[in-house]
C-alpha cells in the first residue's frame, strides 16, 4: 500500500508541542520552545480536507481509502507509525509538500502542523485520489510505501530525491529514523507516579448579615458562569449545514439558553444525534470527587431534553484539564477519575473518548498560577426524533403552565462551590453531590417517557446560580413572569435558591401536573409543583415565595436585564458600541416577532406531478470556502429537480458546462476565506478566466434561465451586476444591455464590524423575483450569517429606483412587521432594510438571508405556536417550488 498526507503543506507549526506541554509549569520554557509549541489553524485547508475525505466515502465500495489516522501530537514522527503498525513503512522527506523550504528533516517529521491526515491505499487508486484532490484544491502527497518488515524508516533524501521504484533503495541518503515498531509502540515501560494528596483548609460559607434575595440575585446573574452568553452565540455560524435542529438559541427572542444540541443526519429523515455539556470545576476545588460526578449529571441532566434511545446507549468524552503536577494535584485527579468511573458504571455510560491538558499551571512572575482542576464531559446518544427536544422558554403564559421541581438530591441545600459564594469570594466547605445515582437514571428514564409521548412544554436543569436561576432564565427565554412558592424544609431562602443541587424544573400543562408528579414519584423521584407562569411581557412580574414569605417581586425585563448586563459589556470590547446599545435597549422592550402567511405552505404544485424525466437541471456552484451547498442541493432536491455538484474548477477545467443547466445557485459561505473581502476572490476567478467569464455571460443571457445567490453568493452577484438596475435603464443615451454589466450594488461590512449570525425576520414585498411569486405580503423567519451585508447602492438614484420597481422584494423587519434599520433585527444596517435584490426581469435573485436552511419546520428555531402545531412544510420551500413551476411553466423563457 501506498502511504499519502492529505491536507495542508508542512510548516514550522507545533514543533516542540510534546516537550513544551511535558514540563511541570507553563512558562519554565526557553521562549523559542514555547513560540514552537504553538498551533495555528487553516480553516480553509481543513475544509478542503475534509471535502476530499467524504468524497472518498461517498463513493462507497469505491472508496479508495483503507485506512485513516489523523494528524495531532508528535507530527508525522507519530501518525506514520501508527498508520502503518504493524507492517512498518519507508517514508521519504522529499515527498512532502513544505510550506517553508527551509525546514530541516527532524522539523518534517516532528512538527504538529494541523489540518492533515494520513491514509493508506493501493496502488492503483492512486490517480482516483488525486483527480479528488485536484477538485477540491487540496494537495495529495504520496510520502512513502508499506514495506511489511515491521520498521518505520524515515530517508533524508531532501538533498537528492530518490525515484519511485523499489522502497529498499534509498539511494544512500541517510535514514535519521530506523524503529523497529513493536518497541516504539508496544514495549513501553510502564510509569510509576507517587501520588500524595494535600488536605485544603476549608472554611464555612460566611455571607454578609442580612443579605436579601434581590441583593445576592443582583450579583449571581451577573456572575460570567451564570450570566447570558449572546456575547459568544451571534458570531459564529449556527446554521450552517441545514442540519442543525437545536442550536444555542432558544424561545421568541433568541435567548442562549439550550440545554442540549441536536442534529439530523439528514435533512430527508428526523433521525439525528444529541450532544451535552458538564462541568463543574469550582466544586471540585471543594472535592474533587464531588466535582468529577457532579461534572457527569450535568451533562445528562442537560442531554435528557433531547429524545434519546436509552441511558445505555449514552456514550461520553472525558476531557481532564488539570495542573497534574503541582504537589497534591495528582492524587486529586486520580480520586476524581475514580470517582467518574464508578459513577458512569453505575448508570451504564461509557466513555468512548476523551483528551487530556495536564500542564494547567502558569508561572507569573514569581507566582504559580493553578487552573482548576476540570472534567468536562461531552455526553452524546442517537436521537430517534430530532423533533422531540424539550427548551427551556416558558410557552404556556398567563398561568396555563404549572412549574414542577424534580429534585435529586430532596431536602439537600448546600452552597458550598456555589456562584452566590464565588460571588462573594468565598469557597464555603460543603458542595453538593451525587448522592444517589439510582435517582438520577429514574429521573431521566422518566422524563424520556414524558418527551416521547409530547407531555412537556419546557424543561431547564439546575446548575450553576440555583433554583431561582433555573426559573428566572425559563421566565427569560419565554418573555413572560412566573409565580413560584418553595418550601424552606428549615433551610434559609439563600440556601433554598441558590443552591445548586442537581434537578429538573419543567413546564407541563396544568391539566397534567398531578399525572406527572405521580410517575415521578413511583419512580422513586421527588417531583412538586412549585408554581405556574404569569402573562407575557417584558412588565409581567416574577414573583418567589419561601415558606409563605415573598423574597423577590420584580419585572422579568429587569431581572433579565441584570442577566443580559455582562454579556452586553464583553460584547462592547467586540462589536461596535451604537450597535450594542440598540439590542440592549431594544431587548427590554421587546415582545417577540410576528409572522405572517398569505399563502398555504401545503399546497401541492400541479406540475410536481411530472414524469422524472422533465426534472429541470440545476447547478449548485461552489468556491473554495463555500459552505452552504449541501442544504442547497437537499432544498432544490425536495422541489423536484435534478441537482449538479459544481464547482469552479470543473467549469474552469471544461469538465463541466453550464450549458445543460436551467437553474444555477451561487451558495453560502467565505469564498478563497474572505482575504480580499466578500466574494472579491469569487469574483475575480469568474471575471479573469476566459472559459468562466464566457459561460456565465452565456448562462446569463439565455432567456429560460434563473439564477439564486444566497450570502456569499449574493454578494457575488452583486460584483457581477446580475441584480439590480442596470446602466441602460439610468442612462437614457446607453446603447443597450452591457455585454458584461457592471455592479451597480455592493455589500458592505455590517454596521456592527463583525460577523452576524442570528435568526431574523423579513417581509416578502411584491416585485417581479420568480421565486418568490405568490409569497407577497408573507413575514418570515430567517437565518442570516455574514460579516459583509450591508446593501449599498452606487447612487442615490440606483437605490430609489430599485425600490420603486420591486427589485428589493426582501426587507429585514422589526416585530411589529415594519421594514427597519435597527439592530440586531436588521443585522447588517442595509437601508430601507434590504435584504434582497433581484434583476429587473426577475430572473436572477440575490439575498442575503439563507431560505436553504429553513425549509423544513425543525430547521426555524422559534415558530408561533400554532404554527410549529400546524405547517408540516416550512413557507421557504415555496421559493425553490416556484423556481421548478417555472422551468416547467416556460421551457423557452417567459415571452
Amino acid at each position: 500500500m501506498k502511504v499519502v498526507k492529505v491536507g495542508g503543506p508542512v510548516y514550522r507549526i507545533g514543533v516542540g508541542g510534546g516537550a513544551a506541554s511535558s514540563i511541570q509549569v507553563q512558562g519554565d520554557n526557553t521562549g523559542e520552545r514555547d513560540w514552537g509549541a504553538v498551533q495555528r489553524g487553516d480553516a480553509e485547508m481543513e475544509q478542503k480536507l475534509q471535502r476530499l475525505l467524504r468524497g472518498c466515502v461517498e463513493l462507497g465500495d469505491c472508496n479508495p481509502i483503507c485506512s485513516l489516522h489523523d494528524q495531532g501530537a508528535g507530527g508525522n514522527g507519530n501518525v506514520l507509525k501508527e498508520l502503518s503498525e504493524p507492517a512498518g513503512a519507508i517514508i521519504f522527506a522529499s515527498r512532502f509538500q513544505l510550506g517553508d523550504p527551509t525546514l530541516s528533516v527532524l522539523e518534517i517529521w516532528g512538527a504538529e502542523y494541523q489540518e492533515s491526515n494520513a491514509l493508506l491505499l493501493r496502488p492503483p487508486h492512486a490517480e482516483l485520489l488525486q483527480r479528488l484532490g485536484q477538485r477540491e484544491r487540496c494537495p495529495v502527497q504520496l510520502v512513502g510505501t508499506v514495506t511489511g518488515d515491521g520498521r518505520i524508516i524515515l530517508v533524508d533524501d531532501l538533498a537528492a530525491p530518490v525515484q519511485e521504484g523499489d522502497p529498499e533503495e534509498v539511494g544512500g541518503c541517510p535514514t535519521p529514523v530506523d524503529l523497529q515498531l513493536e518497541w516504539v509502540l508496544g514495549k513501553m515501560p510502564q510509569k510509576e507516579f507517587e501520588l500524595a494528596r494535600e488536605q485544603s483548609v476549608l472554611r464555612p460559607l460566611e455571607l454578609p448579615l442580612g443579605l436579601s434575595v434581590h441583593q445576592a440575585l443582583d450579583r449571581v446573574l451577573r456572575l460570567p458562569a451564570v450570566a447570558s452568553k449572546r456575547y459568544l452565540t451571534s458570531k459564529v455560524d449556527r446554521s450552517v449545514t441545514g442540519l442543525v435542529a437545536q442550536q444555542q438559541c432558544v424561545g421568541p427572542l433568541a435567548t442562549p439558553l439550550a440545554d442540549v444540541a441536536v442534529v439530523a443526519l439528514s435533512p430527508f429523515e428526523t433521525l439525528g444525534a444529541a450532544t451535552a455539556l458538564g462541568e463543574q470545576p469550582i466544586k471540585g476545588l471543594l472535592d474533587p470527587s464531588a466535582g468529577a460526578r457532579l461534572s457527569v449529571a450535568e451533562a445528562l441532566t442537560n442531554l435528557v431534553f433531547a429524545r434519546v434511545t436509552h441511558l445505555r446507549d449514552v456514550k461520553c468524552s472525558g476531557n481532564w484539564m488539570w495542573a497534574a503536577k503541582a504537589p497534591g494535584q495528582g492524587a486529586a485527579l486520580a480520586e476524581a477519575v475514580g470517582a467518574a468511573v464508578a459513577l458512569l458504571s453505575q448508570l451504564g455510560v461509557a466513555v468512548d473518548g476523551g483528551k487530556d491538558s495536564l500542564s494547567m499551571a502558569a508561572r507569573v512572575g514569581s507566582h504559580t498560577v493553578l487552573a482548576p482542576g476540570t472534567l468536562v464531559v461531552s455526553a452524546y446518544a442517537v436521537c430517534p426524533d430530532i423533533t422531540a427536544t424539550v427548551t427551556p422558554d416558558l410557552k404556556c403564559p398567563d398561568g396555563k403552565g404549572t412549574l414542577l421541581h424534580v429534585a435529586l438530591n430532596p431536602g439537600r441545600h448546600r452552597l458550598g462551590g456555589s456562584a452566590l459564594a464565588q460571588c462573594y469570594g468565598q469557597l464555603g466547605d460543603i458542595c453538593p453531590d451525587v448522592d444517589n445515582p439510582s435517582i438520577l437514571a429514574a429521573a431521566f428514564r422518566v422524563t424520556q417517557e414524558l418527551l416521547e409521548e409530547s407531555a412537556l412544554s419546557a424543561g431547564h436543569d439546575v446548575s450553576d446560580g440555583g433554583l431561582v436561576t433555573c426559573l428566572l432564565e425559563m421566565a427569560f427565554a419565554g418573555n413572560c413572569g412566573l409565580q413560584a412558592q418553595l418550601d424552606a424544609s428549615g433551610a434559609t431562602p439563600l440556601e433554598v435558591l441558590f443552591a445548586e443541587e442537581p434537578g429538573l424544573v419543567l413546564e407541563v400543562p396544568q391539566a397534567a401536573a398531578a399525572d406527572i408528579c405521580l410517575r415521578y414519584q413511583e419512580a422513586g423521584v421527588s417531583c412538586l409543583p412549585i408554581g405556574h407562569t404569569g402573562p407575557p411581557g417584558p412588565q409581567a412580574t416574577v414573583s418567589v415565595q419561601v415558606a409563605k414569605q415573598e423574597v423577590l417581586s420584580e419585572p422579568v425585563g429587569l431581572l433579565r436585564g441584570w442577566w443580559e448586563a455582562t454579556s452586553f459589556q464583553l460584547e462592547r470590547l467586540q462589536a461596535a458600541p451604537a450597535c450594542v446599545e440598540q439590542e440592549e435597549a431594544g431587548l427590554a422592550r421587546r415582545t417577540g416577532p410576528t409572522f405572517t402567511l398569505t399563502f398555504d405552505p401545503a399546497q401541492g404544485l400541479p406540475l410536481l406531478h411530472h414524469v422524472e424525466l422533465l426534472a429541470p437541471c440545476v447547478a449548485v456552484l461552489r468556491e473554495e470556502g463555500s459552505n452552504g451547498d449541501r442544504e442547497m442541493v437537499a432544498a432544490f432536491v425536495m422541489a423536484g429537480f435534478q441537482v449538479w455538484d459544481v464547482t469552479m474548477h470543473d467549469l474552469c477545467t471544461g469538465a463541466v458546462s453550464l450549458d445543460a443547466f436551467r437553474g444555477l445557485v451561487f451558495v453560502g459561505g467565505f469564498s478563497y476565506a474572505d482575504v480580499l473581502g466578500s466574494a472579491k476572490g469569487w469574483a475575480a476567478a469568474v471575471t479573469f478566466h476566459p472559459r468562466a467569464r464566457a459561460q456565465f455571460e452565456a448562462f446569463r443571457r439565455r432567456r429560460n434561465t434563473f439564477s439564486l445567490g444566497v450570502c456569499n453568493g449574493c454578494q457575488l452577484m452583486a460584483l457581477l451586476g446580475w441584480v439590480g438596475i442596470p446602466d441602460s435603464d439610468l442612462d437614457p443615451d446607453s446603447q443597450g444591455p452591457e455585454e458584461v454589466p457592471r455592479p451597480g450594488v455592493l455589500l458592505a461590512p455590517n454596521e456592527s464590524g463583525r460577523f452576524e449570525s442570528r435568526f431574523v425576520t423579513v417581509s416578502v414585498g411584491p416585485g417581479p423575483a420568480l421565486m418568490l411569486r405568490g409569497m407577497a405580503g408573507s413575514t418570515l423567519g430567517v437565518w442570516v450569517a455574514h460579516g459583509e451585508g450591508r446593501v449599498q447602492f452606487r447612487s442615490p438614484a440606483r437605490l430609489a429606483a430599485a425600490a420603486e420597481r420591486g427589485l428589493t422584494p426582501l426587507r429585514y423587519v422589526d416585530d411589529g412587521g415594519q421594514p427597519t434599520q435597527e439592530y440586531p433585527l436588521n443585522p447588517n444596517g442595509s437601508p430601507l432594510g434590504i435584504a434582497g435584490i433581484c434583476s429587473p426581469d426577475g430572473r436572477h435573485l440575490a439575498m442575503m438571508p439563507h431560505p436553504e436552511r429553513c425549509v423544513l419546520p425543525w430547521q426555524w428555531p422559534w415558530m408561533p405556536p400554532s404554527w410549529r402545531r400546524d405547517l408540516h412544510i416550512s413557507p421557504w420551500l415555496r421559493l425553490f417550488q416556484n423556481a421548478y413551476d417555472w422551468c416547467l411553466c416556460y421551457p423557452h423563457g417567459e415571452p
